[in-house]
């Protein structure tokens, strides 16, 4: 493939480049959709009709685009934490298609270095900062950048300690939040893992599926701040919350029990650290036995009365 693209070019292209070059290839077969998203005059039945992928793992750029075409008055900035390298990502589409701005934050030097290295950092308003978030340190290095105001989408998707870094979160103002749920933990109690500094989802067991929160303590947490659920990618691992001031027609509330979506995710690991390619929500019960906090109580119990 190299020497046959050498052959037709009459350069040697780099991995850079041709990464580069498929960036502009997904940007450009998006736009069909993008045009029939534009287009629409009624809330989609189901959001798997406005969803596609262009640098996001699952279906989310489509509907982050149906939002920001929909909701009236966003401000083109965003933050996203848990970004890894940013070559898979639901903010990059924004940043590159729409011209948002951006703040995105990782706990691998690596893969800030990364990112400061590739092109995206000089063609785009993006600042990338190496950062392990924690509660004692979110909010600063947010003020630091000049983003503590109201943004238009804040990202959070650390795998771990999601819940309560929303929760501390003071110095920004998002009108529209995006956050990783852990379906298996079902969508009866408002759960999360416990706080902790250092939470890494392989110590805390190597499953790899003893993490973040349920949907319904997200939700808790949403109302609390004033905000409101509007809908889940069909993957079942990306809940949206609206600002309760900026609920439309095209946008409208949704119950917690309507709007959840189970995944079908067989991502958990052996003991060997190998995938058993068994179900997420079978292997849960080996974490049965590690504690979860009722977040609505404050109450801390073992998973398995929750299963």
């Amino acid at each position: 493939m190299k020497a046959f693209l050498k052959n037709i070019t009459g350069i040697n292209k780099t991995g850079a480049f041709l990464r580069e070059e498929l960036d502009k290839m997904k940007i450009l077969m998006s736009q069909p959709m993008l045009h029939q998203i534009r287009q629409m005059r009624n809330a989609p039945a189901d959001w798997k009709d406005i969803e596609f992928s262009a640098f996001s793992q699952w279906g989310d750029d489509g509907i982050i685009q149906y939002l920001i075409h929909k909701i009236p008055g966003l401000k083109k900035r965003f933050i996203e934490f848990g970004v890894a390298n940013y070559t898979e990502s639901n903010t990059r589409f924004l940043l590159m298609n729409s011209n948002w701005s951006g703040l995105i934050f990782d706990g691998s030097e690596a893969n800030i270095q990364f990112i400061k290295n590739d092109t995206i950092s000089w063609k785009y308003d993006l600042i990338a900062e190496h950062l392990f978030v924690t509660k004692s340190n979110i909010n600063e290095a947010i003020a630091k950048h000049g983003f503590d105001e109201e943004i238009g989408i804040l990202h959070i998707d650390i795998d771990g300690n999601d819940y309560w870094i929303w929760e501390c979160l003071k110095v920004v103002n998002p009108q529209m939040v995006i956050m990783e749920y852990n379906s298996v933990f079902g969508n009866k109690a408002a759960i999360s893992v416990p706080y902790k500094d250092d939470f890494y989802v392989t110590d805390a067991h190597y499953s790899n599926i003893f993490f973040g929160a349920s949907l319904k303590a997200m939700d808790h947490l949403a109302q609390q701040k004033g905000y409101s659920f509007i809908g889940s990618n069909t993957a079942g691992n990306n809940a949206y919350f609206l600002r309760n001031d900026l609920l439309n027609e095209f946008t409208p509330k949704v119950g917690v029990d309507n709007g959840f979506v189970a995944c079908n995710f067989r991502q958990n690991r052996d003991e060997n650290g190998n995938l058993s390619l068994q179900r997420d929500d079978e292997k849960i019960k080996l974490c049965a036995h590690l504690n979860v906090v009722e977040v609505t109580k404050n109450e801390t119990s073992i998973l398995k009365n929750y299963l």
